[in-house]
């Protein structure tokens, strides 16, 4: 999808995910030590990089919409925190090595396989060893609910997928369930949910 579809989405007073931060990643707060430095991939509107900031982490904000990022600055001002925030389209981005302690990776299906797998690759390859990934996405059902995400099933995520991307490393929880998500007018209802948290091998 283009920079120009995003920032449609995105030309809105409204936040169209929320402001607060998303359920699965703030009841991992016992994880965000002050500090640490934090990947927030395709942040949007900073409202999981907002959160971070505010738990005492030194986020790196990453999307592809300027509209989003302007947001999420707005955001950022507003709750007084900062963020290192870029503009950049993950699927060309350079993941540099070992150089984050936490990556948050919540919602990020925009993409199908192949350029899916190099965003995982630039995960496993961006965190340092014994670095934490926390990550919630849809799985295949999902598209029965139609309450966010693409409408792709391939783009979802499987138990399945994630063991093998991640089992090699010290899988925490991993969970599917069906529950009802409330984060802005895009991601409204009953949705069929993955959790993710894997520490990276030290």
């Amino acid at each position: 999808m283009s920079s120009d579809f995003w920032d449609s989405r995105y030309a809105t007073e409204d936040y169209i995910f929320g402001t607060a931060p998303n359920v699965f990643l703030a009841s991992q707060v016992a994880l965000i030590r002050p500090g640490m430095r934090a990947l927030a991939i395709a942040d949007g509107e900073g409202r999981n990089g907002v959160w971070l900031a505010e738990q005492g982490a030194q986020v790196h904000a990453v999307d592809f919409s300027a509209a989003a990022l302007e947001k999420a600055r707005k955001l950022a001002r507003e709750r007084g925190v900062t963020l290192d925030i870029e503009q950049a389209d993950m699927l060309d981005w350079n993941w540099p090595e070992a150089a984050y302690d936490l990556v948050a990776a919540i919602f990020i299906q925009f993409a199908p396989p192949p350029g899916r797998d190099r965003i995982i690759a630039g995960i496993r390859r961006t965190l340092r060893p014994g670095g934490v990934l926390i990550l919630q996405g849809y799985t295949p059902k999902q598209v029965e609910f139609g309450t966010g995400g693409p409408g792709n099933a391939a783009n979802m995520y499987t138990a399945e997928l994630l063991r093998d991307w991640f089992g090699d490393w010290d899988i925490v929880h991993l969970a599917e369930h069906e529950s009802f998500i409330s984060e802005g007018a895009h991601h409204h209802g009953m949705s069929a949910l993955i959790d993710l948290v894997a520490r990276k091998p030290g």
